[in-house]
Order: structure tokens, then C-alpha cells, then sequence
């Protein structure tokens, strides 16, 4: 089942934290250091629009330049973004969707595309701004981050993308997963992510779409070669999702990129390392 973890965008080590106040991210363990705002889930800051065929959830932060924050896909969830959301939000103006199928969003019927998932996260963007942004996204959602700069180079100002390499066909294939095995290893992950799904009906069905969806996916050399804005790379070095060969060949691919390797580090390195991951995003955002 561990191997299990690595391949579904999850964290590298998991246990069986206890319950606490707040919300949860996949894999979180006692240990973690964790926000103390529950994001994903925090009525105060929350809103909805809608977004073609769904209604999308998304929070705002914080006041200045606009920064959208994307969770990772599957079992991603924006509390997972809270350490990056804690910070920026001091000086920048945050804004922190859930994805289809993930906390509060719909999920709709349309099929998954990252055209589709640029197009609901441009609707929650522009009913909180009209001026250029940058986007700081994880795995999923750092591959969103290339798709909206690729569709909107207008609107994209930077990207921070965690976790996300060249995707082909045939390279590596992510297992078929039911929320049941999820919920053997984070139970109440698991049990959060139903209880705030609008469609819980339809999570399986979801899940079962996305994995199938990102297994025939290409993001490769048309995508990058289109993104001009300056891109700042980072990548676990033991990432088993996005293997460093991956992300070395996007970096390759990309006109105007900085790359950062954080050593020993996992595909969620943002959650293992973040001083180190931060060590890098903050320079870059005032660059």
C-alpha cells in the first residue's frame, strides 16, 4: 500500500494522526507543523461562483498583488496549501480554490481537462480581480498553472510549480484507487472529504475519472515551449510522482524558468521541507 502512496500524488510517509480541531490534509501526521486557519473550510472567508456546468468554492486572504494557490489533485485539498497561504497572505491577496471534486467545488458532468479546470479557476479569479497574478500550484494544480498562463498570458505574471514535471503516456502509470483504500490509510481525510463534498454521490466516479484522465494526459514540450511568463520550478529530489527526470526535462522545455531541488525531499516538499521551499519562493516573488 505504501507504494500506493507515492504514485496517487500523496505524501511519502503516513500515519494515523489523532483528531483535533480544524481541518486535515492526506497524510498529515502529529508531527507536521500545520496552520492554524482551517482552509478549505472556513466559512469566514469562503465564497462560490459559478464556473460553466459547477459551482467552485474559493477563500480569499490578505490584501495586495494576487496570488491563486492550487492544491494538488485526487486527494488534494487547499489545507495542504495552508503554510503557503499563512505567509503570502500577510502581503499579498490570496486566493485559495478547491478544484471539482474537492472540498466545497462541484463536480459537475463535464469531462476533465485542464482547459476545463483553467476555465474554473479563471471564474473564481475574476469575481475577486482583474489584474495580473501570480500562481503558486502543487502537482495538479501546478499543471493548471501552465494551462491558465499558456490560455491567459495576459493575466499570469509569474508561476511558482511544485511537483510537476513532463507528463507522457506510457512514462509512469498512477493505480486505480477506491475512496475506501484511501480511507485504510487517512480515515478521517477521508471521511472530511465526504462529509464537505456537495455530490459525495459522484467522489468514486470522480476519483475513477481523474486518475483514468491523468494516466493519457501529455503536458510536454507544446504546453511548456507557450509559457512565457518566468517560471520558478521545484522539485523534490525523491519525488516519485514527478521523478526529478521529468521535471529536469520541463525545465528544459521552458523559455524563461529558474529550477530549485530540494534534497531528500518527497513530492509533497512543501510539507516536509517548507523553509526550504520557502527559502526559494520568497526571493523569486519579489524578483
Amino acid at each position: 500500500m505504501k507504494k500506493i502512496l507515492s504514485a496517487l500524488l500523496l505524501c511519502a510517509a503516513v500515519s494515523f494522526p489523532a483528531y483535533s480541531q480544524g481541518v486535515h490534509y492526506f497524510g498529515q501526521t502529529d508531527q507536521d507543523t500545520v496552520s492554524q486557519v482551517p482552509y478549505g473550510n472556513n466559512a469566514a472567508a469562503g465564497h462560490f461562483v459559478k464556473a460553466d456546468d459547477a459551482r467552485i468554492y474559493y477563500e480569499v486572504y490578505g490584501k495586495g498583488e494576487p496570488v491563486l494557490v492550487l492544491h494538488g489533485g485526487g486527494v488534494g485539498c487547499t489545507y495542504e496549501m495552508g503554510r503557503f497561504i499563512d505567509e503570502l497572505s500577510k502581503d499579498h491577496l490570496v486566493i485559495a480554490p478547491s478544484t471539482r471534486g474537492h472540498g466545497k467545488s462541484e463536480i459537475g458532468v463535464k469531462p476533465i481537462t485542464y482547459v476545463q479546470k483553467a476555465e474554473d479557476m479563471m471564474a473564481a479569479v475574476n469575481q475577486v480581480t482583474k489584474k495580473p497574478m501570480v500562481i503558486l500550484g502543487f502537482s495538479d494544480g501546478a499543471y493548471t498553472a501552465y494551462k491558465i498562463a499558456a490560455m491567459y498570458p495576459d493575466r499570469v505574471r509569474k508561476i511558482v510549480a511544485i511537483g510537476a514535471g513532463e507528463n507522457v503516456p506510457g512514462l509512469r502509470k498512477i493505480p486505480m484507487a477506491k475512496l475506501a483504500d484511501f480511507a485504510a490509510l487517512d480515515k478521517r481525510f477521508i471521511d472530511e472529504k465526504v462529509a464537505l463534498c456537495p455530490e459525495p454521490d459522484k467522489l468514486q466516479d470522480y476519483l475513477d475519472r481523474y486518475f483514468a484522465f491523468f494516466n493519457q494526459e501529455t503536458i510536454s514540450k507544446v504546453l511548456f515551449n507557450s509559457i512565457k511568463c518566468p517560471v520558478l520550478l521545484i522539485a523534490g529530489e525523491k519525488d516519485a510522482n514527478a521523478p526529478l527526470d521529468t521535471v529536469i526535462s520541463a525545465y528544459k522545455m521552458m523559455p524563461n524558468v529558474q529550477l530549485a531541488i530540494i534534497a531528500n525531499a518527497p513530492h509533497q516538499a512543501f510539507i516536509t521541507h517548507f523553509e526550504a521551499v520557502w527559502a526559494n519562493v520568497k526571493p523569486f516573488l519579489k524578483d
